[in-house]
């Protein structure tokens, strides 16, 4: 039985949220194709329809992830306040690709270093665009610590046992942006 491009497609965007949702709470290496097909509700043997190889749906997976982040549609400041929230840490496989998968990338295929990157830079133009500054320099600046600052919280408050420090790095690291972007106004 063949099915429509509709399906096909539909199909497709499964996948790819599913393996997007697996790899964040697994990691690229413990997740099988298997196991992705299974949490998209399809059988193994359509992924072969959809990607060349495991190396190809991670890239898809991140691009289609990164992308649906960027065009969140969230002011900068509700968004900040967002991805440095306990919720985000507590919630690896629907939070944020970077925290949960940038120090892996840097293992993976070139299509895949190549996806984080281009994820990395259009996250940073958004941020840039929404920061106040003088100076499209003053403004790239503020937004790559910033980004930088962000993903790094995650990572450490995901990994600190103690909740009372782990809030903390979120908070803190909030206020220095905030410190920052005061002084970028100024």
């Amino acid at each position: 039985m063949k099915i429509s491009r509709e399906q096909m497609a539909e199909n497709r965007l499964r996948i790819l949220d599913a393996a997007s949702r697996l790899f964040r709470e697994k990691g690229f290496e413990a997740v099988t194709v298997a196991e992705v097909m299974n949490a998209a509700g399809l059988t193994h043997g359509g992924f072969y329809g959809h990607f060349k190889s495991k190396d190809d749906l991670v890239a898809q997976a991140l691009t289609h992830t990164l992308e649906a982040s960027v065009d969140s549609g969230l002011d900068l400041g509700a968004y900040i306040d967002r991805y440095l929230s306990p919720r985000h840490r507590d919630n690896p496989g629907g939070g944020c690709l970077t925290a949960g998968l940038v120090a892996e990338t840097r293992h993976q295929a070139p299509q895949i270093r190549a996806a984080m990157t281009q994820g990395c830079r259009a996250q940073i133009d958004r941020i840039s665009r929404a920061f106040p500054g003088q100076t499209d320099e003053e403004k790239r600046r503020a937004a790559i610590g910033s980004w930088a600052a962000m993903v790094g919280a995650v990572i450490l408050a995901r990994a600190i046992e103690d909740p009372e420090l782990s809030d903390e790095v979120l908070k803190q690291t909030r206020a220095w942006i905030d410190a920052r972007t005061m002084q970028a106004s100024e």
